[in-house]
């Protein structure tokens, strides 16, 4: 089997960025040469609002399937939905000061992109 490069970065809830406590929510993963850019994430609203009681979980829902969108290149996801594969990673896993943000990207290498996405979804996240 052909070992292919991949990197990933986890999504995370951050109630109050200036507390900088989070929740991990998802992970995000792009391998150039699979060209696959795949995006897992869990919004679990009664462990959502135990973490943060104020969360407004409708909002974080419209975040996260704008994050799905992007990563899928939908029509739907506007001007950055159209740019190429690595772009579209790029700016998903940019560094931001909201409520959604992701991990410092990391490194792997891969057999399959899909099935390594949904192993670090399962240890990273749940």
């Amino acid at each position: 089997m052909q070992h292919h490069l991949f990197e990933y970065a986890v999504i995370r809830y951050v109630p109050r960025v200036e507390r900088e406590e989070f929740l991990n929510i998802g992970v995000i993963l792009f391998c150039a040469k699979e060209k696959f850019l795949g995006l897992e994430y869990i919004l679990d609203e009664d462990r959502i609002l135990s973490f943060s009681t104020s969360a407004n979980t409708l909002e974080l829902r419209e975040y996260l399937c704008a994050m799905e969108q992007i990563c899928k290149g939908d029509v739907d996801a506007g001007v950055i939905g159209k740019f190429d594969i690595a772009s579209r990673f790029r700016w998903l896993t940019a560094t931001r000061s909201t409520i959604i943000q992701t991990s410092k990207v990391h490194p792997g290498l891969c057999e399959n992109a899909n099935e390594t996405l949904k192993n670090l979804f399962n240890s990273l996240v749940l």
